[in-house]
């Protein structure tokens, strides 16, 4: 023991010290149990609130007996490290989606090409089927309501409208042209994910990363700038990837492989050539009723020496219909292993556990913390609905989009039920410096009234404010 500890007398106190060596001259204290909070506090807050690795540097000049796991367990503890604190990677979904049908939900987003504009085309329209993952692609010129208004009406005319439509929340999408189109379609119902979520249309984001890579391909291959023309054949080999949407070719395919094999071209006279010898083949097996047979569903002839029970169309038929079933199995096994990995990750929270949300950069002011503090209040199909001191977040959230702290933080009974907010009035409360500030207003009577957006909010109006027109609130 004794060569463990020595005992100094500092103003008349008896205090346990680390022995010190003949060569060095640093003192360091035993710190008590009932002191070490406090000797927490003061040094975490002399550093400004600084992490793990500048407490224990700054501890260890001082004190030789305090350990990383106080020091972790007291950060725990700090509500201002849990606000500033970054959030863990996100990837994962808490609730896949699932589909049965062709068509019963698809996903559209744009591409933006404005820096590789070609013959005034500057965007890409990429329209995805959610169960097979079937693609369409169209160059456009501007991302105007009107003209994704007319794109949309060529593919709900050609291949008829989805169930779902799914966007994010674009003015183009959100424009009341958009909901005048699917007026016509009464079935349709159009849905939007959550604003600076990309996640929340995973399936199309990734489809709009393989058309890039591809596109790019090929204009290299090609040595060609004029990606509009190129958009037909990524979208055919997009569609003839390794998924049940594939285009297939059928006749025109086997002719021109005839083609090939008979070292023929593409001139009239030869391809005729080739067709005569089956038409002529149709004929004669429509003149000999003896050697035909029907077909059991569609009362196609067949040969009499053909095993088959049915007719090409109809096997083409089957094997659609098997490739779209296998679709539906392979999206819910999918979606079980999504759910397996995020409930490994992401564990259900109970009513009462105070949690962080992560606030967007453009909610928040530059003096305003990364995260907001609140509290579960009610948990809705796995989705959880949070409340603070000044209301009601508006928005659910999933397990995925919140983190739990192991502190309660904000109680129940704090919360304010009465009054629902918008987490960007969450943030500005929860700020000192208060909201984001982004304010503006249009106002052509020289801001005298508090009808003015910016007199009312008690700002000055800045340069963005109704362009120059004289004001009286600067």
């Amino acid at each position: 023991m004794v060569r463990k500890y020595e005992i100094l007398m500092v103003n008349g106190k008896e205090r346990l010290i680390k022995p010190v060596p003949e060569n060095n001259n640093t003192m360091l204290y035993y710190v008590s149990n009932e002191e070490l909070f406090d000797i927490l506090h003061t040094t975490h807050s002399s550093i400004g609130h600084g992490g793990r690795n500048r407490m224990v540097a700054e501890i260890k000049n001082k004190y030789c007996n305090v350990t990383k796991e106080s020091i972790m367990l007291y950060l725990q503890l700090c509500s201002h490290c849990q606000k500033k604190s970054t959030n863990r990677k996100r990837g994962l979904v808490s609730k896949p989606i699932l589909h049965n049908a062709f068509n019963s939900r698809a996903q559209v987003d744009l591409i933006d090409m404005k820096s590789q504009h070609f013959n005034d085309f500057r965007f890409i329209f990429c329209y995805q089927d959610h169960l097979t993952k079937f693609v369409i692609l169209r160059p456009l010129k501007s991302k105007r309501a009107e003209e994704i208004a007319y794109n949309l009406l060529d593919i709900y005319t050609t291949y008829g409208a989805p169930a779902i439509l799914q966007s994010d929340n674009g003015r183009e999408f959100v424009n009341s042209t958009i909901t005048e189109l699917h007026n016509m379609w009464e079935d349709v119902k159009i849905v939007h994910g959550k604003p600076r979520h990309s996640q929340s249309q995973g399936s199309v984001e990734l489809a709009n990363r393989d058309v890039e890579d591809m596109l790019a391909t090929w204009m290299a291959e090609n040595n060609s700038r004029d990606w509009p023309s190129g958009l037909k054949f990524i979208q055919c080999q997009k569609n003839r990837a390794l998924h049940s949407g594939q285009v297939r070719l059928g006749y025109v395919e086997e002719l021109l492989k005839q083609m090939q094999e008979t070292g023929l071209h593409d001139s009239k006279q030869n391809i005729e050539e080739v067709i005569s010898p089956i038409s002529e083949q149709q004929e004669n097996m429509m003149d000999t009723d003896t050697n035909l047979r029907k077909c059991e569903r569609c009362f196609i002839f067949l040969e009499a020496d053909n095993e088959s029970t049915n007719c090409m169309n109809c096997q083409r038929h089957e094997q659609i219909q098997n490739e779209r079933h296998k679709s539906s199995e392979c999206l819910k096994k999918q979606a079980k292993k999504m759910m397996t990995i995020s409930n490994k990750k992401f564990t259900p929270l109970e009513v009462g556990t105070t949690v962080k949300v992560s606030i967007p950069d453009v909610d928040r002011a530059r003096g305003s913390p990364r995260n907001l503090l609140a509290v579960i209040t009610q948990v809705e199909d796995d989705l959880y609905k949070l409340g603070t001191e000044n209301g009601i977040i508006k928005h659910l959230y999933t397990r995925s989009q919140i983190d739990p702290c192991k502190e309660c933080f904000v109680d129940l009974v704090s919360v304010n039920t009465e009054k629902e907010i918008t987490l960007r009035e969450a943030a500005g409360f929860s700020s000192v410096t208060g909201s984001q500030g982004y304010k503006r207003c249009n106002c052509k009577l020289k801001c005298r009234t508090n009808k003015c957006i910016c007199r009312l909010a008690g700002i000055l109006c800045n340069s963005k404010c109704h362009n120059s027109m004289p004001c009286e609130n600067k």
